[in-house]
């Protein structure tokens, strides 16, 4: 008798899981990028004595996985230069600058900091090919991104430059990649090998500027 409780209580249990999961994905439709994620169930087995032979029978459900789906959400316009989104595969990859630790996000709504950084909204430095992408507000006086990443810029002598190229990751199995809050993930070796290239080269999307991909 016991062990039926146990085994219906587990299907309780699993049950309230998934529907913290989707009560959490609902929570955050208006998310800017943030990706969903479901519930993968499966079942438990325990062995049972039949006269000689041992068999086994199922005694309840447990969580194998809680999956991310990162299909691609809808690009939204926003008319605001530093504001990018990513139609196709690839992340972009933030750094504190604190810890130097780095992250991977596809939200991106950005904006130059006091020193000229392209940051997140709390401040964590996108990466391009030389690291933190800086316009350097004391010789810049307009600058522009297109869709390879290029950040373009109009100095006050007239001069024009190249201050930087956004860069992009991507990843074999992004499910495997570890959500730590703020719309930004950690990756291990399990989501594959990962390295910055620029935005349509080895497979990456395209940027869209002024634009941000809503929650799929």
């Amino acid at each position: 008798m016991l062990s039926s409780l146990n085994t219906a209580l587990s299907g309780l249990q699993q049950f309230q899981q998934q529907i913290d999961v989707v009560g959490n994905n609902i929570a955050n439709v208006n998310t800017t990028a943030f990706k969903s994620a479901r519930t993968d169930f499966e079942d438990n087995l325990s062995m049972a004595l039949g006269g000689n032979v041992n068999t086994q029978v199922g005694s309840g459900v447990s969580t194998a996985a809680i999956t991310g789906d990162f299909i691609q959400g809808t690009i939204s316009s926003t008319g605001i230069g530093t504001d990018l989104a990513i139609a196709g595969q690839g992340f972009f990859t933030v750094s504190d600058p604190v810890s130097s630790t780095q992250y991977v996000t596809r939200a991106g709504g950005f904006h130059l900091d006091s020193a000229g950084y392209l940051v997140t909204t709390d401040g964590l430095r996108v990466q391009g090919s030389s690291g933190d992408l800086q316009v350097d507000p004391a010789t810049v006086v307009s600058f522009s991104i297109d869709q390879k990443g290029f950040i373009n810029v109009v100095k006050k002598d007239g001069t024009t430059a190249v201050a930087g190229q956004v860069q992009l990751r991507s990843f074999a199995d992004p499910s495997q990649l570890m959500k730590v809050g703020n719309n930004r993930y950690s990756w291990t070796a399990a989501a594959g090998p990962s390295a910055l290239a620029a935005p349509q080269t080895n497979g990456l999307g395209t940027l869209q500027v002024g634009a941000l991909e809503l929650s799929n």
